[in-house]
């Protein structure tokens, strides 16, 4: 599958979606302020929302870094970046249109990145966490999010749950591993998936 097929599908997939998004999950937010949290982040650090949708945890990773720090949000659907506009998000962080697997970014320039729901959506699932591990110094942090674990999504989509899911444990850690990462903890409950993960030096 190339990259543009993919891209495509994504589109197809977020585009009619984006106005309602925020409203087909209300009770989300306290659950993106606490993973948020658990990045570690400082007062002046740096941090990009890959995959940011409608921007839901640029207000938390604002909070964390502090009115010196940077927060980024990247995403690749325009409708997406737009409602977090609307949503009032873009006083939060710097939006951009971008393809998490292409940053306009330099090398080693963040100390964390925040992915919500990003890995399922991903062209290129290894190269994309290497770049991603490219924009970020060593030792800098990397959290994949998920409000609702797998087997609740899974039972949410009408679908079993399955051990190549980009999500399973096993498979994650060799993933990550691969693309320059380590990964040091792994939560899969009802209610949040969250894998932290470290920048190897």
């Amino acid at each position: 599958m190339t990259d543009d097929h993919t891209h495509t599908d994504v589109l197809d997939f977020f585009t009619p979606r984006a106005a309602g998004w925020d409203s087909r999950f209300p009770d989300d937010g306290p659950a993106y302020v606490a993973a948020a949290g658990l990045l570690g982040l400082r007062p002046g650090d740096a941090v990009l929302d890959a995959g940011c949708g409608t921007g839901r945890a640029l207000p938390a990773l604002r909070a964390a870094v502090g009115p010196e720090g940077t927060v980024l949000g990247a995403d690749l659907t325009p409708a997406m970046l737009e409602a977090a506009v609307r949503a009032g998000r873009g006083v939060s962080g710097a939006l951009v249109r971008a393809d998490v697997g292409r940053l306009p970014l330099r090398d080693g320039v963040l100390d964390a990145v925040f992915g919500a729901g990003l890995i399922s959506h991903l062209a290129r699932p290894e190269a994309d966490m290497a770049e991603l591990a490219r924009v970020v110094r060593p030792g800098g942090v990397l959290a994949l999010f998920h409000p609702i674990g797998r087997a609740a999504l899974a039972a949410r989509q009408g679908r079993l749950i399955t051990d190549d899911d980009p999500r399973a444990e096993a498979g994650l850690r060799e993933l990550l591993a691969g693309a320059g990462w380590r990964l040091e903890s792994y939560t899969d409950e009802d209610d949040r998936f969250l894998a932290l993960a470290v920048k190897r030096g």
